[in-house]
């Protein structure tokens, strides 16, 4: 009962927290609509690098252009979930650095919902609107035999990947309480993580394979449930019913990342201390 407590404490504290900062993006609607085209024409880059590959050759590690596009899809549709409701966990060190990670701790309401929404920026839909625009591309161009269940693994991707991606921030976050200046690491697993589940597995080495696989399981955002999808082999022989893993493997994920947020705060030492 008290987890369902502070878990309902802590939603309604990101709502108003990020709901403020939503006011405030909202109050030059000019300013806000050019911004968010802004973003969403750079964020569209990493596909035009994509077109650009296929325009010289057929295939990209044996997939076709709609198949990468589907893999490009779910991953940038995922992380920019994540990327909109929770980036400010990126720059938490900062707040350890400038003493003002302080001011959290005394007010009435969860740390981790206080620091994801805080300064929420919503021009980052632009990331998450660009990722489904491609998907929604390759859901049309790819060739795919749709059975009802496959069409029911595609949301669970997104929300799985979602928390996959969200578990990554909420760690990186908890590293940084320790260190005090890793954005630059962090970063490295998640806007670096989604990139490379741009592309298809088979363009990769065996070893980096299994390190984001059973280290840090970003497969499962999408080539592992995908290779089912696609009729294509599971990265290293997986077994088939590992294209429905995702939920459980972002559950874990996010437990481990809760203990670990924990950690972090229980080492933290205050500037005034």
């Amino acid at each position: 009962m008290g987890e369902t407590n502070r878990l309902v404490d802590g939603l309604r504290a990101y709502g108003l927290i990020a709901g403020m900062w939503i006011r405030s993006s909202l109050a030059y609607r000019t300013s806000f609509a050019m911004t968010v085209l802004g973003n969403l024409l750079l964020s569209g880059l990493d596909f035009v690098a994509i077109l650009l590959m296929f325009s010289q050759v057929d295939s990209l590690g044996g997939y076709s252009l709609p198949e990468v596009a589907l893999l490009y899809g779910l991953s940038v549709t995922s992380f920019g979930l994540t990327d909109l409701m929770c980036n400010s966990l990126g720059q938490l060190g900062q707040r350890v650095r400038d003493g003002t990670l302080d001011t959290l701790f005394v007010r009435p309401a969860p740390v981790l919902a206080q620091a994801a929404a805080d300064r929420f920026a919503l021009r980052r839909v632009a990331r998450l609107t660009q990722g489904a625009l491609v998907l929604g591309y390759a859901l049309v161009a790819v060739d795919v035999d749709w059975t009802p269940l496959k069409v029911l693994l595609l949301p669970v991707m997104l929300v799985s990947g979602a928390a996959i991606f969200g578990a990554v921030f909420v760690a990186g976050a908890s590293f940084q309480i320790l260190v005090q200046d890793a954005a630059e690491v962090q970063s490295a697993f998640t806007y670096g993580g989604t990139t490379l589940l741009q592309y298809p597995p088979s363009v990769f080495g065996k070893e980096l394979v299994r390190g984001v696989t059973f280290v840090f399981p970003l497969a499962f955002v999408n080539w592992v449930p995908a290779a089912y999808v696609l009729g294509r082999p599971y990265p290293l022989g997986l077994p088939q019913w590992a294209a429905f893993a995702p939920p459980l493997v972002a559950a874990g994920c996010c437990a481990l990342s809760g203990l670990a947020w924990r950690a972090g705060l229980r080492s933290y030492r205050s500037t005034g201390s």
